[in-house]
């Protein structure tokens, strides 16, 4: 007689882009296949985790993976499936003492990808190790890639997104990204630069506030780019 093992699975995205895309049911399908192929396993829970990094933010404050652990010591399931381990955390200081903790409470921890992960000998202790080691370089190759990407975007005034600030306009700048839709450069708004620059006179020059530049440009009938109105938050726009 085949004996049941009672499956729980675990999904994590961490990015928008990954919550707006179609990870999560890549990653459910994927769990779900490899529980059908599995002789006597049945999936009894699944948990998801959505737009939380498993590389910036502790184990300890996941409420996702502190109610996997409650639920371990209460022995709802037993075996823990993800479709890679690192959707447990790239943490290379504590989630490989995560996998080990639910292996020492008799639950099976198992990837779609990367197969069981035992902790039975020293060497299964030093995969263990190294598989979050070298996820979390990873990591920060990553991190380090974006943020240049992201210095470089600004130092060719590419706009990164949010709303255009008032004295700039948006023109075509030639690039795309991964969606294929148009990259907008930033240029001088001629006659709203006029404006900004006027503003920083009179702060500078005549010792003027903020309200009381609001209430001049409403007095001169000069129009804002949205609202009815200015108001104390015009300090938004950029020179």
């Amino acid at each position: 007689m085949v004996q049941i093992k009672r499956v729980a699975a675990l999904y994590r995205v961490s990015t928008k882009g990954q919550l707006d895309g179609n990870d999560i049911p890549m990653q459910r399908r994927s769990c779900r296949a490899m529980i059908e192929k599995q002789q006597g396993w049945k999936l009894v829970k699944e948990y998801t985790e959505r737009g939380v990094s498993g590389f910036k933010v502790s184990a300890l404050n996941r409420d996702v993976i502190q109610r996997t652990k409650e639920d371990a010591e209460n022995g709802l399931f037993d075996v823990l499936l993800v479709f890679m381990f690192d959707r447990l955390g790239r943490k290379d200081d504590e989630t490989p003492f995560l996998v080990e903790w639910f292996v020492n409470k008799g639950i099976e921890m198992w990837s779609v990808i990367e197969g069981q992960q035992k902790i039975e000998v020293h060497t299964d202790r030093m995969i263990n190790f190294l598989r979050f080691w070298q996820s979390s370089g990873e990591s920060r190759k990553t991190s380090d890639r974006v943020n240049e990407k992201h210095k470089q975007m600004v130092e060719e005034g590419i706009f990164r997104g949010g709303g255009i600030p008032y004295g700039y306009r948006g023109v075509d700048s030639g690039n795309f990204n991964k969606k294929g839709k148009v990259l907008l450069k930033l240029v001088k708004h001629e006659e709203e630069s006029l404006v900004v620059q006027r503003m920083f006179r009179l702060v500078l020059e005549e010792g003027y506030g903020q309200l009381r530049i609001a209430k001049l440009l409403n007095e001169e009938n000069i129009p804002t780019r949205k609202a009815k109105q200015w108001g104390g938050g015009y300090c938004e726009c950029h020179t």
